[in-house]
């Protein structure tokens, strides 16, 4: 029996290169979905929605009709691994979405790729921390 994952994975350069390449625009091009909760008032990916993961479930139906017309659509959460799936939150995230997606939009106007950002926001930052076209609002009392 083999298992496919509804997302594919992402590098944090992969994403950097997205968000500094012109003319892409968030929400037209690419969207970031950040699932994290209150740590997102620590610091976030420039451009990034903000569907924490105590909410998602309530929330995701609005966010699949708000990217339905975005090519790549990136979730992450704080480290976005997929050894347990069902414990990060960027994955499972994803995973709801694509479900959702399909179910919604059966005839998409857009093709849409879903993908997770390997090692998630702490990755990110960790590498980007300090480049303003890239991560806005940083607190480093949430990262370090």
């Amino acid at each position: 029996m083999s298992f496919s994952l509804p997302f594919k994975y992402i590098t944090a350069d992969e994403l950097a290169e997205i968000i500094k390449s012109k003319p892409a625009s968030a929400l037209k091009d690419f969207a970031v979905v950040d699932v994290r909760d209150s740590d997102f008032a620590g610091g976030n990916i420039v451009s990034a929605l903000n569907y924490p993961s105590d909410t998602f479930h309530a929330t995701v139906d609005e966010l699949v009709k708000k990217l339905e017309p975005v090519p790549k659509v990136i979730f992450h959460c704080a480290l976005s691994q997929a050894r347990y799936i069902e414990l990060f939150l960027g994955p499972k995230a994803a995973r709801i979405y694509a479900e959702i997606r399909a179910q919604q939009v059966p005839n998409p106007s857009t093709a849409q790729q879903v993908y997770v950002l390997r090692d998630g926001f702490s990755g990110f930052q960790s590498k980007f921390r300090h480049d303003p076209e890239l991560i806005e609002k940083f607190n480093k009392y949430y990262h370090d």
